[in-house]
């Protein structure tokens, strides 16, 4: 008897094929706006304050969920027939130019959307930098959106009184190249599991801090760590090894929500609660298509000025969208779907977008 290896290779092709096609219909088929809804109503708000770690991981105890794998990312790549208009496609927002020079010239405070998950906030002459990433890549997928200054730039107007807060270690909001350019003495606070990794990128002043614990700053400026429902890995570092959080910073004037990456859950609600009068809450707005693979860790757009208005908070700031992309839809179409969803939806409760 002889053994014909590429036919029964070829087999094992199409079978695997077959699987995996079957598997990715399945589940889209199955997944159910309503009943995600019903599932997350199910789930315990004061679990919320429960342990995140245990086996060596972090984890969401108020509602965990298998780990995506390699078969299920192909099923996404392979099989996800999203299609989108030109005009969805080319959507992207608009570069102002001359930022480094006008920030030069501005004596107030200030919120500068840079990119991305990247925001410069100044209060009072202190600055405050969250997920910086400058680079092209952030690791494979590239940058279609400009940053709104370059980091030499950056670094060349913002040299003191600066802090830098991480909501998570993804390459998209942890950038090493970035990180390691700029200030060495700048702060930066990271959630548990980052400070190793912080260190290795020329910031020596780093925190680390779990869910609800609260940081004084001094002069009346707090920064408070708090949960979100993502996950974490890098190459360098395991799956959910590192913590991934939202953060609430407080200052005498201002109160400022980063919400990070995340999917929607009751976490909003309570931080609404814990935390009243919000002002600003910066809330994600990207790679939430196809829904039956990122659900869990990323809201769409309903569930994005849903959070907001759980938050209570004055003012919605739009986050991530126009620089990668990262899930099905094109970068710059979280933009226009909220765009699209603030004309049908003309009411927003508790503030402004």
């Amino acid at each position: 008897m002889t053994f014909d290896f590429n036919r029964t290779r070829h087999l094992f092709f199409l079978v695997s094929f077959f699987i995996l096609f079957s598997c990715a219909s399945k589940e889209k088929k199955n997944f159910s706006e309503a009943q995600w809804k019903a599932q997350v109503e199910k789930t315990e708000a004061e679990k919320l304050y429960a342990p995140n770690f245990k086996g060596g991981r972090f984890y969401a105890p108020w509602l965990s969920v298998r780990d995506k794998n390699f078969f299920d990312v192909a099923r996404w790549k392979l099989f996800d027939h999203s299609s989108y208009t030109e005009t969805e496609k080319d959507f992207l927002p608009e570069v102002l130019p001359d930022t480094a020079g006008r920030l030069l010239k501005e004596k107030g405070d200030y919120i500068l959307w840079i990119g991305h998950n990247t925001f410069l906030v100044r209060i009072k002459d202190r600055y405050f930098l969250t997920d910086p990433i400058f680079s092209q890549r952030a690791l494979l997928p590239k940058r279609l959106t400009p940053p709104a200054m370059s980091l030499d730039q950056f670094n060349a107007t913002i040299k003191e009184n600066l802090t830098i807060i991480i909501s998570h270690n993804h390459y998209d909001h942890l950038d090493h190249p970035t990180m390691n350019a700029l200030p060495a003495s700048a702060r930066v606070f990271v959630p548990q599991g980052l400070k190793r990794i912080m260190q290795k990128m020329n910031k020596e002043k780093t925190v680390e801090m779990n869910w609800w614990q609260t940081h004084d700053l001094g002069n009346g400026f707090q920064l408070v760590c708090l949960p979100a429902q993502h996950w974490s890995m890098r190459i360098s570092q395991g799956r959910n090894k590192s913590l991934w959080a939202s953060w609430l910073l407080i200052t005498p004037e201002t109160t400022l929500y980063f919400g990070g990456d995340t999917g929607y859950f009751k976490g909003f609600r309570e931080i609404g609660k814990q935390y009243p009068n919000i002002d600003y809450a910066f809330m994600a707005t990207t790679a939430y298509h196809p829904r039956w693979f990122m659900h869990y860790n990323h809201i769409n757009i309903p569930e994005a000025v849903q959070g907001f208005n759980e938050l209570g908070a004055r003012f919605f700031i739009p986050t991530q969208w126009g620089t990668f992309r990262l899930g099905s839809e094109p970068a710059g179409y979280p933009g226009l779907d909220l765009k699209r969803y603030i004309e049908k939806k003309t009411w927003m409760p508790n503030g402004s977008v």
